[in-house]
């Protein structure tokens, strides 16, 4: 590994923009300017086969912050074209896994120098996509940039096999091949890092890919495989499919072709994809391997002798960040009693000061992704005042002639552990206040769930933060720091129960997912 390695720099995770500075917030700005004079009223097509190609026609996507305004539109592929894409990135398959594993890192490296000279560009398009405000968007793409430097590496550290206990007479060794053609379903919160994650984890095993994004947000990702092309990625490695659910939902996981579903979404849909990805089809030769991340209800745990400002505060960004759609958001905070109410005030006081507007202006808080969700959210805000006190929001902004989705923050107090607000993810700018009689009653209910994704524990004691190592339940833990922001490479990311399969993209165990390992013993 050594030697493959040599030429790589020590690897560092990329900056964030400081849109504080005035030079920076400019620049930025002047990306949106470009975007829309770029991108905005075009039509972008698939690509099957190395080729850009036509649908049986093209869908709309909106700008959730003014659902008003059409922002581009891309093609509905048709079935043959699903067949296609199958039997392309099948043919492409025979070629790509014998590629040298450098010339993988090479090419990802190639794309991290690219991605960095576009990220305001790539920001500004995400914005428009879903939503997300400046840091929001800057963060998914710098951690874009990690994902190819970070499988750069790991696509050289996987080729260097593993050592086994040697025999007296035979020559042994384990090596890893790649598994075949690989479904990467993504969702729209996470429209590059997430698929982008997923994919360069199958191209950098040697498989290649069926790219699948969200119909809300297809151009953050066709920009993500365009870029990768212009690296040196030869074009059959992956096939980019847009379009409706009854051609690429069931059908693209059933196909026999297909050896592999990546996919981060919804639990329900997430457990459907389980559930038929386990049958096998006239005509498949292997069974199927899946992947999923699927969601969280995500807790925060205060103990009495924490920090309550660090906590209000790490909790404030968790929770409200990206208007709380994120599946490692905070929507719980768990707190012992002598300091719940003193946190409570803190949190209220920190999420009163966020501002809902424009993502484009960069507002604190922005619309969710759909008016639908909007209608979703307030029904559990409705609800949650029968059972619950509530504290801050709770209502509908006035965002005049505007049309999008738009809820405020919402706090609320008191709620029951059984309560939905406590149990069920609600995807939006909603937090439950729970009291705990102490701290080890507060780990039980933060374990109290079907999810166990991410999880953030504050405490000054080291008897305590060692017990909530080893008795919180969940894939991703955080100690004196929110439980958001995952960085690839370090923050291996994955849960627990209903969160999904565990497979940690951005750790060094994600490519043994993609991979199947083969024994070779050579008698002497």
């Amino acid at each position: 590994m050594t030697t493959m390695m040599e030429g790589f720099l020590p690897f560092e995770h990329e900056p964030y923009f400081n849109f504080r500075d005035g030079a920076v917030a400019q620049a930025q700005q002047e990306a949106f300017r470009q975007v829309r004079e770029q991108y905005v009223g075009r039509t972008f097509p698939l690509i099957v086969g190395g080729q850009e190609a036509q649908g049986s026609g093209t869908f709309e996507v909106r700008n959730p912050a003014d659902t008003r305004e059409v922002v581009w539109r891309f093609q509905n592929a048709t079935s043959e074209q699903l067949q296609q894409a199958v039997e392309a990135a099948q043919a492409a398959f025979e070629e790509w896994r014998f590629s040298d594993p450098f010339q993988r890192a090479s090419i990802f490296k190639r794309a991290a120098e690219l991605l960095r000279a576009r990220r305001m560009e790539l920001n500004a398009v995400m914005t428009l996509e879903n939503g997300k405000n400046w840091p929001e968007a800057d963060g998914e793409v710098a951690e874009s940039v990690d994902h190819f430097e970070v499988f750069a590496r790991e696509a050289l550290r996987w080729a260097q096999g593993k050592p086994v206990y040697p025999m007296p007479d035979e020559h042994v060794t384990t090596v890893y091949e790649p598994l075949g053609v690989v479904a990467c379903i993504s969702p729209w919160n996470f429209p590059s890092a997430i698929p982008l994650g997923m994919a360069l984890g199958a191209i950098a095993a040697g498989n290649t890919v069926i790219w699948k994004p969200a119909r809300e947000t297809p151009l953050s990702s066709y920009l993500m495989v365009e870029l990768l092309f212009e690296a040196g990625l030869p074009r059959g490695v992956i096939q980019f499919l847009t379009g409706t659910d009854d051609v690429l939902g069931d059908p693209l996981v059933d196909h026999p072709g297909v050896r592999m579903i990546a996919f981060t979404g919804s639990k329900e849909i997430g457990c459907r994809i389980y559930e038929r990805a386990a049958r096998v089809q006239p005509g498949q030769r292997w069974l199927k391997r899946v992947i999923a991340e699927m969601g969280g209800k995500d807790p925060t745990v205060v103990c009495a002798d924490g920090d309550l400002d660090a906590a209000a505060a790490g909790i404030v960004q968790a929770a409200f960040g990206y208007a709380g759609q994120k599946c490692s958001a905070c929507s719980r905070v768990i707190a012992e009693e002598s300091v719940y109410d003193a946190l409570l005030e803190k949190v209220t006081a920190l999420a009163r000061q966020l501002k809902v507007g424009l993502p484009e202006d960069n507002a604190d808080l922005g619309p969710v992704i759909h008016p639908g969700s909007a209608e979703r959210i307030m029904g559990f805000v409705e609800r949650g005042q029968q059972s619950a006190r509530l504290v801050l929001g709770g209502y509908v902004p006035d965002m005049g002639e505007r049309q999008g989705g738009y809820v405020s923050p919402t706090i609320f107090a008191d709620v029951p552990p059984s309560d939905p607000l406590f149990q069920e993810e609600i995807f939006g700018p909603v937090l439950a206040f729970t009291r705990a009689r102490d701290w080890q009653h507060a780990i039980e209910l933060a374990n109290d769930s079907e999810y166990g994704l991410t999880a953030a524990f504050y405490s000054r004691d080291p008897r305590k933060i060692e017990e909530a190592r080893k008795r919180l339940h969940v894939g991703n833990l955080y100690i004196n720091r929110k439980c958001t922001g995952a960085l690839s490479g370090t923050h291996a990311f994955g849960g627990y129960g209903m969160s999904g399969t565990n497979a940690k993209v951005g750790g060094p165990d994600y490519l043994f997912w993609f991979l199947q390992t083969k024994t070779v013993a050579q008698r002497y």
